[in-house]
């Protein structure tokens, strides 16, 4: 069951709000207690919601780096509903679409209507398994290991779309952050987690994108001496077992 927690690294290293935070860590606490007591279809309800969170959070990324096509995307949606959706200050407001139809924002990062087929069928699975229609999905730990093991390929399939999205993400925070006299924060290790990691809800999968980043596209800038630094800055305080 230790693979479950490979979920974590796809997660923000950084909440918003406590209450956000403080909602992840009840989600996992119920995943381990479930599992701990053998209760094993409430613990895939629980790691499914921590599945749809890490949804959420990319989709959010996606509204803040191209908010256009966001907008495009939302074509068909209630009027009242594309407003709460725009104005949103938590990725958890996706929560008002229904989950099946959340994902179709995916194709943003390049997934197909066959993949998005895909993970709109572990929602159905879901709600069958919180029905009450009699039947216990997941009786045994090794039968939700193997929905583990799927639900991990998914999220591993829709972070690598995402790379783009990130990408584009630390290249504005690079050319927008590398002068200590015009950033919020002259350290480079406060700037990067608060403006970069803590606002953009980055989880350290996100941040091995960075850190992969090809900072020969930004030579021609200048301060691209100090673009470098703040870089390095990045790959010494997060760089994980690996990168």
């Amino acid at each position: 069951m230790e693979e479950a927690f490979e979920l974590a690294n796809y997660l923000p290293l950084s909440f918003k709000t406590p209450k956000e935070q403080e909602y992840i860590e009840f989600l996992w606490d119920a995943f381990e207690t479930n599992t701990s007591h053998s209760k094993y279809q409430f613990a895939f309800l629980a790691y499914h919601m921590l599945t749809m969170s890490f949804v959420y959070f990319n989709i959010w990324q996606i509204k803040q780096t191209k908010p256009g096509d966001f907008a495009n995307a939302m074509i068909g949606f209630n009027k009242d509903l594309e407003k709460e959706l725009i104005d949103a200050t938590s990725p958890f407001t996706f929560w008002r679409v229904n989950e099946s139809s959340v994902m179709r924002f995916l194709k943003l990062i390049g997934c197909d209507n066959s993949k998005i087929g895909s993970y709109a069928a572990l929602v159905k699975e879901r709600n069958d398994t919180a029905h009450t229609n009699g039947n216990i999905f997941f009786s045994t730990e090794a039968a939700l290991e193997i929905k583990i093991t799927e639900i991990l390929r998914v999220v591993s399939e829709i972070q690598t779309h995402s790379k783009s999205v990130i990408e584009h993400c630390y290249r504005d925070f690079l050319l927008q952050n590398f002068d200590p006299d015009k950033r919020e924060y002259p350290e480079a290790s406060d700037q990067i987690r608060e403006m970069l990691i803590h606002d953009n809800y980055l989880s350290q999968r996100d941040i091995d994108f960075c850190m992969a980043f090809d900072l020969a596209t930004l030579k021609d800038y200048n301060g691209f001496g100090e673009i470098i630094e703040l870089h390095k800055t990045l790959v010494d305080e997060y760089k994980s077992e690996d990168n």
